[in-house]
Protein backbone atom coordinates (compact mmCIF):
# COMPACT_ATOMS: atom_id res chain seq x y z
CA UNK A 1 0.00 0.00 0.00
CA UNK A 2 2.62 2.06 0.83
CA UNK A 3 5.49 1.40 -1.33
CA UNK A 4 7.61 4.74 -3.18
CA UNK A 5 6.49 6.66 -0.19
CA UNK A 6 9.17 7.89 2.21
CA UNK A 7 8.13 7.31 6.78
CA UNK A 8 10.66 9.02 9.12
CA UNK A 9 9.73 7.73 12.82
CA UNK A 10 11.56 9.68 15.52
CA UNK A 11 12.65 7.76 18.30
CA UNK A 12 12.50 4.68 16.42
CA UNK A 13 15.16 2.17 17.84
CA UNK A 14 12.96 0.83 20.42
CA UNK A 15 9.54 0.74 21.88
CA UNK A 16 6.23 2.04 19.65
CA UNK A 17 8.27 3.90 17.31
CA UNK A 18 9.92 0.99 16.36
CA UNK A 19 6.78 -0.67 16.35
CA UNK A 20 5.42 1.84 13.84
CA UNK A 21 8.35 1.96 11.73
CA UNK A 22 8.20 -2.42 11.16
CA UNK A 23 3.80 -1.65 10.58
CA UNK A 24 4.86 1.39 7.71
CA UNK A 25 7.79 -1.03 6.36
CA UNK A 26 5.90 -3.84 6.36
CA UNK A 27 3.58 -1.78 3.70
CA UNK A 28 6.23 -1.03 1.43
CA UNK A 29 7.48 2.21 2.68
CA UNK A 30 11.21 3.09 3.14
CA UNK A 31 11.98 4.02 6.71
CA UNK A 32 14.66 7.09 7.99
CA UNK A 33 14.64 5.73 11.61
CA UNK A 34 16.20 8.22 14.70
CA UNK A 35 17.71 7.61 17.96
CA UNK A 36 19.70 6.48 20.52
CA UNK A 37 21.22 3.45 21.55
CA UNK A 38 21.36 0.04 19.75
CA UNK A 39 21.40 1.13 16.03
CA UNK A 40 22.05 -1.64 13.97
CA UNK A 41 19.39 -3.99 16.20
CA UNK A 42 16.38 -2.09 14.82
CA UNK A 43 17.88 -1.40 11.15
CA UNK A 44 18.12 -5.06 10.68
CA UNK A 45 14.82 -5.64 12.03
CA UNK A 46 12.81 -3.15 9.41
CA UNK A 47 15.40 -4.39 6.53
CA UNK A 48 13.95 -7.46 7.11
CA UNK A 49 10.66 -6.37 5.92
CA UNK A 50 11.89 -5.44 2.72
CA UNK A 51 12.06 -1.85 3.27
CA UNK A 52 15.01 0.65 2.73
CA UNK A 53 16.12 2.27 5.86
CA UNK A 54 18.22 5.15 6.82
CA UNK A 55 19.20 6.61 10.28
CA UNK A 56 20.24 9.55 11.36
CA UNK A 57 20.85 10.31 15.17
CA UNK A 58 19.42 13.89 15.72
CA UNK A 59 18.88 14.83 19.36
CA UNK A 60 15.35 15.74 19.25
CA UNK A 61 16.02 18.72 21.52
CA UNK A 62 18.30 20.68 19.24
CA UNK A 63 16.38 22.20 15.88
CA UNK A 64 19.80 22.10 13.91
CA UNK A 65 20.32 18.71 14.30
CA UNK A 66 16.76 17.92 13.22
CA UNK A 67 16.95 20.25 10.21
CA UNK A 68 20.12 18.26 9.41
CA UNK A 69 17.84 14.97 9.96
CA UNK A 70 14.93 16.38 7.52
CA UNK A 71 17.53 17.27 5.13
CA UNK A 72 19.62 13.61 5.16
CA UNK A 73 15.87 12.20 4.71
CA UNK A 74 15.20 14.15 0.80
CA UNK A 75 18.35 13.47 -0.05
CA UNK A 76 18.59 10.05 0.57
CA UNK A 77 14.97 9.16 -0.69
CA UNK A 78 13.38 12.21 -2.07
CA UNK A 79 11.09 13.49 0.44
CA UNK A 80 9.44 12.50 3.67
CA UNK A 81 5.54 11.47 2.64
CA UNK A 82 4.97 10.15 5.87
CA UNK A 83 5.93 12.11 9.70
CA UNK A 84 5.67 10.21 12.58
CA UNK A 85 6.58 12.05 15.51
CA UNK A 86 7.17 9.86 18.50
CA UNK A 87 10.46 10.66 20.31
CA UNK A 88 9.91 11.25 24.14
CA UNK A 89 11.21 11.63 27.30
CA UNK A 90 9.77 11.50 31.11
CA UNK A 91 10.66 12.65 34.46
CA UNK A 92 8.01 12.31 37.64
CA UNK A 93 8.30 14.89 40.48
CA UNK A 94 5.80 17.43 41.95
CA UNK A 95 5.55 21.18 40.58
CA UNK A 96 7.59 22.34 43.45
CA UNK A 97 10.62 19.74 42.99
CA UNK A 98 10.59 19.25 39.19
CA UNK A 99 13.89 20.11 38.38
CA UNK A 100 13.98 23.48 35.49
CA UNK A 101 16.60 21.71 32.82
CA UNK A 102 14.08 19.00 33.00
CA UNK A 103 10.79 20.52 32.23
CA UNK A 104 13.09 22.32 29.16
CA UNK A 105 14.62 18.58 28.04
CA UNK A 106 10.69 17.30 27.42
CA UNK A 107 8.99 20.28 26.16
CA UNK A 108 11.92 20.58 23.28
CA UNK A 109 11.79 16.78 23.00
CA UNK A 110 7.95 16.02 23.55
CA UNK A 111 6.51 18.75 21.95
CA UNK A 112 8.61 21.30 20.38
CA UNK A 113 10.62 18.73 18.00
CA UNK A 114 7.15 17.69 16.42
CA UNK A 115 6.83 21.24 15.44
CA UNK A 116 10.60 21.13 13.77
CA UNK A 117 10.38 18.78 12.12
CA UNK A 118 6.46 19.26 10.95
CA UNK A 119 7.46 22.87 9.36
CA UNK A 120 10.05 21.47 7.56
CA UNK A 121 7.81 18.35 6.00
CA UNK A 122 5.04 20.23 5.14
CA UNK A 123 6.60 21.78 2.16
CA UNK A 124 6.80 18.89 0.21
CA UNK A 125 4.05 17.40 1.31
CA UNK A 126 1.60 19.88 -0.14
CA UNK A 127 3.43 20.55 -3.59
CA UNK A 128 3.21 16.63 -3.95
CA UNK A 129 -0.56 16.80 -2.70
CA UNK A 130 -0.13 14.09 0.04
CA UNK A 131 1.01 13.42 3.37
CA UNK A 132 0.50 12.06 6.38
CA UNK A 133 1.63 13.48 9.89
CA UNK A 134 0.91 10.92 12.93
CA UNK A 135 1.89 13.12 16.25
CA UNK A 136 2.16 10.24 19.47
CA UNK A 137 0.81 11.87 21.92
CA UNK A 138 -0.45 9.71 24.79
CA UNK A 139 -3.89 9.62 26.99
CA UNK A 140 -2.02 12.25 29.05
CA UNK A 141 -2.59 14.27 25.89
CA UNK A 142 -5.97 14.27 27.18
CA UNK A 143 -6.13 13.83 30.98
CA UNK A 144 -3.58 14.24 33.75
CA UNK A 145 -1.83 12.30 35.89
CA UNK A 146 0.14 13.71 39.34
CA UNK A 147 3.70 14.23 39.52
CA UNK A 148 4.01 14.68 35.31
CA UNK A 149 3.43 18.15 34.88
CA UNK A 150 6.11 18.51 31.93
CA UNK A 151 4.27 15.58 30.32
CA UNK A 152 0.95 16.48 30.53
CA UNK A 153 1.66 19.81 29.12
CA UNK A 154 3.67 18.45 26.32
CA UNK A 155 1.30 16.04 25.35
CA UNK A 156 -1.86 18.34 25.46
CA UNK A 157 0.07 20.86 23.55
CA UNK A 158 1.15 18.37 20.88
CA UNK A 159 -2.49 16.99 20.61
CA UNK A 160 -3.06 20.82 19.98
CA UNK A 161 -1.04 20.93 17.72
CA UNK A 162 -1.89 18.36 15.94
CA UNK A 163 -5.28 20.31 15.46
CA UNK A 164 -3.84 23.26 14.11
CA UNK A 165 -1.91 21.26 11.17
CA UNK A 166 -5.01 19.18 10.45
CA UNK A 167 -7.07 22.27 10.09
CA UNK A 168 -4.34 24.32 7.91
CA UNK A 169 -4.29 21.41 5.71
CA UNK A 170 -8.00 20.42 5.75
CA UNK A 171 -8.71 21.14 2.02
CA UNK A 172 -5.49 19.39 1.02
CA UNK A 173 -3.98 15.80 0.69
CA UNK A 174 -2.40 16.20 4.01
CA UNK A 175 -3.85 15.02 6.93
CA UNK A 176 -2.54 15.33 10.94
CA UNK A 177 -3.65 13.03 13.80
CA UNK A 178 -2.40 12.05 17.16
CA UNK A 179 -2.23 8.41 18.36
CA UNK A 180 -2.90 8.58 22.61
CA UNK A 181 -1.61 5.35 23.87
CA UNK A 182 -2.13 4.37 27.48
CA UNK A 183 0.34 2.28 29.18
CA UNK A 184 2.31 0.62 26.40
CA UNK A 185 5.24 -1.59 27.88
CA UNK A 186 8.07 0.55 26.42
CA UNK A 187 11.51 0.52 28.06
CA UNK A 188 10.49 4.11 29.45
CA UNK A 189 7.51 2.56 31.03
CA UNK A 190 9.40 -0.36 32.53
CA UNK A 191 11.24 1.72 34.21
CA UNK A 192 8.52 2.82 36.38
CA UNK A 193 7.64 -0.92 36.82
CA UNK A 194 11.01 -1.32 38.02
CA UNK A 195 10.94 1.80 40.29
CA UNK A 196 7.25 0.47 41.42
CA UNK A 197 8.76 -2.88 42.61
CA UNK A 198 11.46 -1.57 43.93
CA UNK A 199 9.87 0.94 46.26
CA UNK A 200 6.83 -1.22 47.66
CA UNK A 201 9.54 -4.42 47.87
CA UNK A 202 7.03 -6.51 45.25
CA UNK A 203 7.92 -8.50 42.18
CA UNK A 204 7.80 -7.01 38.71
CA UNK A 205 4.51 -8.96 37.50
CA UNK A 206 2.91 -7.48 40.59
CA UNK A 207 4.26 -3.99 39.87
CA UNK A 208 3.09 -3.98 36.14
CA UNK A 209 -0.69 -5.10 37.31
CA UNK A 210 -0.30 -2.78 40.49
CA UNK A 211 0.43 -0.01 37.39
CA UNK A 212 -2.37 -1.25 35.06
CA UNK A 213 -5.03 -1.42 37.98
CA UNK A 214 -4.43 2.44 38.68
CA UNK A 215 -5.57 3.68 35.60
CA UNK A 216 -6.37 1.37 32.44
CA UNK A 217 -9.52 -0.95 32.89
CA UNK A 218 -8.66 -3.51 30.60
CA UNK A 219 -6.06 -4.61 32.73
CA UNK A 220 -3.53 -4.88 29.71
CA UNK A 221 -0.74 -3.22 27.59
CA UNK A 222 -1.43 -1.53 24.40
CA UNK A 223 1.44 -3.14 22.28
CA UNK A 224 3.65 -1.19 19.62
CA UNK A 225 1.93 -3.90 16.86
CA UNK A 226 -1.41 -2.23 17.65
CA UNK A 227 -0.32 1.02 17.24
CA UNK A 228 1.53 0.39 14.11
CA UNK A 229 -1.41 -0.94 12.54
CA UNK A 230 -3.18 2.55 13.95
CA UNK A 231 -0.66 4.48 12.31
CA UNK A 232 -1.09 2.50 8.79
CA UNK A 233 -5.01 2.67 9.18
CA UNK A 234 -3.88 7.01 8.91
CA UNK A 235 -2.14 6.03 6.16
CA UNK A 236 -4.53 3.97 4.14
CA UNK A 237 -7.08 5.41 1.49
CA UNK A 238 -9.84 4.55 4.21
CA UNK A 239 -7.73 7.26 6.58
CA UNK A 240 -8.47 10.22 3.76
CA UNK A 241 -10.92 12.10 5.87
CA UNK A 242 -9.69 11.40 9.46
CA UNK A 243 -7.79 14.72 10.35
CA UNK A 244 -7.22 16.01 13.27
CA UNK A 245 -8.43 14.10 15.88
CA UNK A 246 -6.74 12.26 18.93
CA UNK A 247 -7.10 8.96 18.98
CA UNK A 248 -6.75 6.65 22.32
CA UNK A 249 -5.93 3.76 22.88
CA UNK A 250 -6.02 3.30 26.74
CA UNK A 251 -7.97 0.30 27.36
CA UNK A 252 -10.62 2.26 28.61
CA UNK A 253 -8.54 5.14 30.64
CA UNK A 254 -10.13 8.14 29.54
CA UNK A 255 -13.31 6.69 29.54
CA UNK A 256 -13.54 6.89 33.06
Amino acid sequence: MLKGKTALVTGSTSGIGLGIAKALAAQGANIVINGFGDVEGPKAEVAALGARVGYHGADMSKPAEIADMMAYAAAQFGCVDILVNNAGIQHVARVENFPVERWDAIIAINMSSAFHTTRLALPAMQAAGWGRIINVASVHGLVASAEKSAYVTAKHGLVGLTKVIALENATTGVTCNAICPGWVLTPLVQKQVDAKAAALGISNDEAKKQLLEEKEPSLQFTTPEELGALAVFFCSPAGTNVRGVAWNMDGGWAAQ
